[in-house]
């Protein structure tokens, strides 16, 4: 008998790999991180720990390709505005007060427990003081794709461009052997970034070869923007500039022209479809079986939760296979396994971790997430992906695997002290309320 570290055994396997491979009653075998075998009467080839998961749907541990973690402790704030006021009036000026390492990890502490607690196994952070993140995210056992916003102007980061571009390197290599932290370089926007910082950044990207990760053709304001101060529209902006490549994850693309489209798929780029937050901000409807059709990759984010308001992949997918059925007037667009699969394997694709995330397959990391299918609300069960992108919730979770390590064990996190986190939101809420 070979020995493992844990057996997971009767489980409904959607390994969501290249040929989608489905085991009704199968095995996964985890030993070092790892996933030594998966299949169907796997497991009394092993000996080790026993996981029974019958009743349970396995995948792989969800992927949320753009986030602002810590902003869970501004969530709600200043809703129901467009973009820009939202940004400018409410977001940057209490971010101006209150934004520090302490604030920065307290929210990240309240967003891993949000995101393990709804199957989230990695996650792409933008934001400040990524040092505080990055330790909340190996406090917690989860994966992360971290970067610093960098800006032209003065931010509770950097003062400077400059000075956000070497804290980038300093944590690139602090942290580029790290199996659970993925730094990247992240200049916010084509409107907040001249062309000659997109260019430094870029530069990072392919010294370090890590991901660049920016906001892209987000609204009409930033389109209209650009092409008042450029002479082109964003994407195509950027390709002038030179920093459009297959290493740029870029979100939202919610206004892209039918050229921009084509340059997209040409050049390699991926994108973060955030749905609800573009909803939410009327920013508009990303074309994302456009992109699908010509190619590209799409993930799905749910960017922070001052504009969405939950960190819920499947309530995500959820809207964006409903949403553009009902807007293309197509039923058939962006159908259930699309719609998984841009929270597993083409979201590990978007951030160039598809030989390690995304899939269950023997070699990768054991990162796996459990269903509990034996709910009304997800009965009878003709289809798992059905029944799993429209009818399912986070909250039918019952267990989240990360490299081995059990953080979510029936329903309920385990890496995560929810009192702890709960007092600290009681205390930024009362710290912002008074003095703003």
């Amino acid at each position: 008998m070979i020995k493992a570290d844990l057996i997971i055994k009767n489980a409904h396997i959607l390994t969501m790999d290249n040929n989608l491979t489905e085991y009704k009653s199968g095995d996964i075998v985890i030993k070092d991180k790892k996933i030594l075998d998966i299949g169907e009467n796997k497991a009394n080839n092993y000996e080790g720990k026993i996981l029974d998961a019958s009743n349970k749907i396995a995948i792989p541990g969800l992927i949320n390709t753009h986030t602002h973690a810590a902003m869970t402790l501004l969530r709600g704030y200043g809703s129901d505005n467009p973009l820009k006021v939202w940004l400018e009036e409410y977001i940057w000026p209490v971010e101006g007060k209150f934004v520090s390492y302490e604030f920065v990890k307290d929210g990240t502490d309240v967003a891993c427990y949000e995101m393990l607690r709804n199957g989230i196994t990695c996650f792409v952070d933008m934001y400040f003081y990524e040092d505080a993140v990055a330790e909340s995210v190996l406090q917690a056992g989860m994966r992360a794709v971290l970067c610093t916003g960098i800006l032209d102007f003065p931010n509770p980061g950097a003062k400077t461009p400059e000075e956000g571009i070497e804290k980038t390197k300093d944590f690139i290599a602090k942290f580029k052997t790290s199996e659970h932290i993925y730094p990247c370089v992240g200049p916010h926007a084509p409107y907040t970034c001249s062309p000659d910082t997109l260019e430094k950044a870029m530069e990072v990207a392919l010294e370090f070869d890590t991901l660049f990760h920016i906001h892209l053709s987000e609204t009409e304001f930033e389109v209209n923007q650009i092409k008042e101060k450029y002479g082109a529209t964003p994407i195509k902006h950027l390709d002038n500039v030179g920093v459009l490549n297959d290493r740029v994850l870029a979100a939202h693309v919610v206004h892209p022209t039918k050229e921009e489209i084509e340059l997209l798929a040409e050049k390699n780029v991926k994108v973060a479809h955030c749905p609800e937050s573009n909803l939410k901000l009327a920013s508009g409807i990303a074309p994302v079986p456009e992109m699908i059709k010509n190619g590209i990759t799409v993930g799905v984010g749910t960017d922070g939760t001052a504009s969405n308001d939950d960190l819920d992949i499947i309530g995500e997918i959820s809207t964006a296979a409903k949403l553009h059925k009902g807007y293309w007037k197509d039923p058939t667009l962006l159908n259930a396994k699309q719609a998984l699969l841009m929270a597993t394997r083409e979201g590990a694709k978007a951030i160039r971790l598809e030989d390690r995330l995304g899939s269950l397959e023997k070699g990768k990391y054991a990162d796996i997430v459990l269903i509990n299918k034996n709910v009304p609300h997800l009965q009878p069960m003709f289809d798992p992906y059905t029944q799993i992108v429209y009818s399912g919730k986070g909250l039918d979770i019952d267990t989240v695997i990360v490299g081995g390590n059990i953080l979510v064990k029936n329903g309920e996190v385990i890496s995560i002290d929810r009192d702890y986190i709960l007092s600290k939101t009681s205390y930024w809420y009362e710290k912002i309320l008074s003095n703003t």
